[in-house]
């Protein structure tokens, strides 16, 4: 049996997603090595290759790039960088993978699609829900007509008092808004997979910013209120072109009584399903069906598994550069109706 040829894999920022996900799953894969990292700051990138006991240390990406000649490229970076460090690894001819969101807005977003299908290579984002057995199993009976015409649909992800109290999470310059393009971007995501990517008409959203400017601490640490420039929370409506509908809910901070709750639940004419946990609703009989399994991969590794599998053309990507861009244009609608209080119209 002809041995795989090694993919040679770098990882551009040093941060928690590269060292809890990133470097153990590329480590557990076979024939593929991490050969360098790089990071703005030369004493985290350092860091990070002391600890993995990684070759190679940059503090300019575009020096590794040449210098190393990866094969692929992890973008573990804040979402204000996404865009630049993507286009730069796709033009050194490395495929890409880029945690999500896609970038700040549509416009990057569609650049780097477009410059990844021109020089022929791959770029995927971290959505890794998708990844799960739970969406697998949703998705056949949907597609299988289980549900019927799904016709509403409410994605969300909401927590009491969950601001990240690390990183830049709080920073909208740096990361291009709170739990929507964070959290909420990961149910969205998941929605719009399940209901296969219909036409937007139109999107309406209020959002706010109540508790984070007020108070400094919550179960996922301290953030200081003064420089706390992102949504707390925001709520959505979408609109399809072909009559269907989407609720949208996101927040890190909400009044809420559970800690932390996401799901999508989608609402046929036949039957009914929630994602977190699997169950169907059966309308006329009023029997729930569960699905009880156990995930064989943490989902972040399934992902990057997904990804390597896809550069050696063993699998198709589960997330495309395609998808990434239409979940990056209702990011961006939802915000800015959230700004002007008006809907914004996104029917082509």
């Amino acid at each position: 049996m002809e041995e795989k040829k090694v993919i040679r894999a770098a990882i551009i920022g040093s941060g928690q997603i590269a060292r809890t996900s990133h470097i153990p799953a590329y480590r557990s894969m076979e024939n593929v090595e991490i050969v360098a990292v790089s990071d703005a700051n030369e004493a985290a990138a350092q860091r990070l290759a002391e600890d993995f006991d990684i070759p190679a240390y940059y503090q300019d990406s575009t020096r590794m790039l040449r210098e190393v000649k990866p094969d692929v490229v992890s973008i573990c970076v804040p979402n204000k960088f996404h865009y630049p460090l993507t286009i730069e690894a796709l033009n050194a001819g490395c495929h890409v993978f880029c945690e999500k969101p896609p970038a700040m807005n549509p416009k990057e977003a569609l650049e780097m699609c477009q410059l990844a299908e021109k020089n022929g290579l791959l770029l995927t984002y971290d959505f890794h829900f998708r990844q799960g057995r739970n969406t697998a199993i949703a998705k056949e009976k949907i597609d299988k007509g289980d549900l019927g015409t799904v016709y509403y649909t409410k994605a969300s992800w909401v927590r009491r008092r969950g601001i990240p109290g690390w990183g830049c999470f709080t920073n909208r310059e740096m990361q291009g808004g709170g739990p929507l393009i964070d959290i909420g971007a990961h149910m969205l995501d998941l929605a719009c997979y399940l209901l296969d990517y219909p036409e937007i008409a139109y999107v309406c959203a209020g959002s706010f910013d109540k508790i984070g400017k007020t108070g400094r601490k919550g179960i996922m640490g301290e953030w200081n209120p003064d420089k706390y420039s992102v949504e707390d929370s925001l709520f959505g409506f979408i609109s399809f072109t072909d009559g269907r509908v989407m609720q949208l809910e996101t927040a890190f901070a909400l009044n809420i009584k559970e800690k932390d709750k996401r799901n999508v639940e989608l609402c046929g004419e036949k039957s009914g399903l929630s994602l977190f946990p699997l169950e169907i609703y059966q309308g006329a009989e009023m029997s729930n069906t569960a699905f009880p399994f156990i995930e064989d991969m943490e989902l972040h590794t399934k992902a990057l598994y997904n990804f390597i599998k896809a550069v050696r053309g063993e699998e198709k990507l589960l997330v495309t550069a395609e998808q990434g861009y239409y979940v990056q244009r209702l990011i961006d609608a939802l915000y800015r109706s959230a700004e002007s209080g008006e809907p914004v119209m996104l029917e082509e």
